[in-house]
């Protein structure tokens, strides 16, 4: 995967929109009342560009195809179903306080359902968390001090990496390829730098932004490396349960089973739907305390009402339906995405081909190479199709000439629209830098 080699072009302000996420107001400043006395942290809060795409698109007034937001669409999510199951199932112990570790019932089914898996899910281990997103901010608040060095992907989730920057991590960028994380070239910049890692952030499956995966050989090397460097490894796996191709890749779990130095995020967003907000962590029983004391600090517990439906749409057993279900739509949705890029956009860029997930990630080529990706992003929201520049995906904002697109959430109809949409803007662009 390339990265710009090219000085960055300035930000063309558009009166359509720019993918920004909320402004940070100026609260430093003396005021009518004084100054308000701010923690040093929050200077490290970043908003999430990919987030804010959500109330962006929410107040545009036309039609527009949304390859932006990495979420299931509404036709294939099984809301009917949810809705029937609460019917039933919620009662009065719904709407109480849970257990900080998460109801016993979805943890149970859990379990159950995870035991004849390759990555089976252990009682001791496991704590209920509200989405993928809070066990990411567990892991670094257990394991990151200010200056402490965190590898991540690059490009990445920046949701991820503006957590640990929110903790105060120095973060190392190493380049991702069609095998996933350059392994290698980790091992050559932290010789560089003289300084162990004290976390490594991975997307090991499909990997958000690139839909890389990342290869077993690099796997078993980066297990080696992080037992030598005593690092722990923040296993990010929200898609590793749609697989449409290709073959099995052992994951961590099964490489360093029940290993202190593993940190494992799941999450039901993408397999069954983020409002949800249930996912789950996989840790050494030992951090098993500190982990709900630390979530008792955050919601005290996740949404009742709705681990009560996912464990219940679990043991009825309608998850392995669902899964056969998706990996088929997203074949085809992804076959779909990459066919009309071919079609309408030919040699001009340079895309993924991944195996399962959501996302390809795609690179202009040649003459195209120059537009800026943001300015692209201005353009074709008012065309009326949207994605998520490589900048946004990037803390060191890289990948100026690349862009995300989510091929999950459209339909192969409305994918083709989309992608002719997306080829007038880059006309477009092409034009202004003429």
């Amino acid at each position: 995967m390339s990265q710009d080699t090219h000085a960055p072009l300035e930000p063309h302000v558009s009166t359509v929109a720019t993918l920004d996420p909320c402004p940070t107001a100026d609260v430093r400043g003396d005021t009518a009342q004084g100054r308000l006395p701010l923690a040093r942290r929050a200077d490290g809060l970043l908003g999430s560009v990919i987030d804010s795409s959500t109330s962006l698109l929410a107040a545009q007034k036309h039609d527009i195809v949304r390859f932006a937001m990495g979420a299931p669409a509404a036709d294939v999510t099984p809301w009917e179903l949810f809705r029937d199951i609460a019917a039933q199932v919620l009662d009065a112990s719904s709407f109480t306080y849970g257990a900080t570790e998460g109801e016993p019932h979805l943890i149970d089914v859990l379990a159950k359902y995870t035991a004849g898996t390759s990555e089976p899910v252990h009682e001791e281990r496991v704590v209920i968390t509200s989405g993928g997103m809070q066990g990411l901010d567990l892991a670094f608040k257990l394991f990151v001090d200010p200056g402490d060095l965190v590898v991540i992907e690059s490009p990445t989730y920046t949701n991820g990496s503006g957590t640990a920057l929110s903790y105060g991590a120095d973060l190392l960028e190493v380049p991702v390829d069609e095998d996933g994380l350059d392994v290698e070239q980790l091992e050559h910049l932290v010789r560089k730098l003289a300084r162990a890692p004290k976390a490594i952030y991975t997307i090991p499956n499909f990997q958000n932004p690139s839909g890389v995966t990342l290869s077993e050989e690099r796997r078993r090397r980066l297990v080696e490396l992080a037992h030598h460097w005593g690092s722990i490894i923040i296993d990010d796996d929200p898609y590793g349960l749609l697989r449409f191709a290709g073959e099995e890749v052992p994951g961590f779990t099964q490489l360093m089973p029940e290993d202190p130095q593993l940190f494992s995020v799941r999450t039901f967003s993408k397999i069954l739907a983020p409002g949800l907000r249930v996912g789950w962590v996989d840790a050494d029983p030992r951090l098993r305390t500190l982990i709900i004391s630390a979530k008792q600090a955050m919601d005290t517990c996740t949404n009742v009402p709705n681990q009560h439906v996912v464990a219940e749409f679990i043991s009825r057993g309608g998850l392995d339906d669902h899964l056969s279900f998706l990996r088929n739509e997203y074949r085809t949705r992804k076959e779909a995405m990459r066919e009309a890029i071919q079609e309408h956009l030919g040699d001009r860029v340079r895309m993924t081909d991944p195996e399962g997930g959501f996302f390809l990630w795609v690179t202009l080529q040649g003459p195209d190479a120059a537009v800026s990706s943001q300015r692209l992003f201005e353009i074709a929201l008012a065309e009326g199709v949207a994605f998520i520049p490589g900048p946004a995906l990037s803390p060191s904002k890289q990948f100026g000439d690349a862009f995300r697109l989510c091929f999950a959430s459209t339909t192969p109809e409305r994918t083709r629209e989309g992608v002719a949409r997306l080829t007038r803007a880059l006309d477009r662009a092409r034009a202004e830098l003429a």
